[in-house]
């Protein structure tokens, strides 16, 4: 049973902003697909509650000239039905087209499930690999950050009491790139992710010119396989090397035995999902198929 708790809800951001900035002890609901079950199990306690489910500023998805920018009230349904992000950012919404059943999508928000800090949250290491920014707003100003700074924890994130994450900023990249999304659970979407892992590559000639790889589920936050990364940049891209390649994401994930998976299954199945995103990246090369 949820413990008595004081309830504000308000239509404008600024609104939201000035209430946060004197009741900075307020927990922020939005689609509360997680919040709720927090309280209820009593994970997280809270005296207030800010809704911000209607402040219909923070729902969008806009297309510039060089971003694609994502409100923070965005439902993940939104982002699935979206020709932007399905042309701008194919591994973030080949990541939500495997979320949960409709009826959570429908409800649950990009921001919530940035801000929930998950080490399984699907969205992040599409955005990690996108380069995406979070734009972090309290009453006063307005601050950027890389998704992948913004995670100190299981459930930790840089945020401070009186801000609200507002935006994800994706700078469109250029046509030349591939994307990879690959989630691994005991069924194809609906749960949570064993592993997860977006892949982002630059071939030119035939040599790799710039590689991004991120993963979800394999350490206490979404990381980036950076010894995996560089042992592959600006060199030929071959099956051989992709093999030789996936066994370095050892040394980028620090994974736990829980009731989903052990952790010895977690390093095996991060060095298949490195080979074969990879490799599907490749494959969207040799049959020319454009990605962003």
């Amino acid at each position: 049973m949820i413990p008595r708790i004081e309830y504000y809800r308000f239509g404008t951001l600024n609104e939201a902003l000035r209430f946060l900035r004197n009741n900075p002890d307020s927990k922020i609901i939005a689609g509360g697909t997680d919040l709720i079950i927090q309280l209820r199990s009593k994970k997280i306690e809270a005296r207030k509650i800010l809704d911000i489910s209607r402040v219909s500023e923070l729902r969008y998805v806009r297309e510039e000239s060089e971003y694609v920018k994502i409100g923070a009230l965005t439902t993940i349904e939104e982002l699935k039905n979206s020709g932007v992000i399905k042309v701008y950012a194919q591994p973030l919404w080949r990541a939500v087209n495997n979320f949960a059943v409709w009826q959570v999508r429908n409800t649950a928000t990009i921001g919530g499930n940035i801000c929930n800090a998950s080490p399984a949250a699907d969205t992040v290491p599409p955005l990690i690999v996108l380069e995406a920014k979070l734009k972090l707003q309290n009453i006063e100003r307005v601050r950027e950050v890389k998704v992948e700074e913004f995670f100190k924890g299981p459930g930790e994130t840089i945020i401070e009491k009186d801000e609200i994450l507002t935006e994800v900023v994706i700078p469109k990249k250029d046509s030349s790139w591939r994307y990879s999304f690959i989630k691994l659970g005991k069924r194809h979407s609906h749960i949570l992710s064993i592993v997860s892992l977006a892949a982002g590559l630059k071939i030119d000639d035939n040599k790799i010119e710039d590689i991004i790889i991120a993963l979800g589920s394999v350490a206490p936050t979404p990381v980036r396989a950076k010894s995996v990364e560089e042992y592959l940049r600006k060199r030929q891209a071959t099956s051989k090397l992709i093999e030789e390649a996936s066994g370095e994401v050892v040394k980028d994930i620090k994974p736990i035995s829980d009731v989903r998976a052990s952790a010895e299954y977690r390093i095996e199945m991060s060095k298949v999902l490195v080979r074969r995103a990879l490799n599907e990246c490749l494959k969207a090369y040799s049959h020319g198929i454009k990605s962003g």
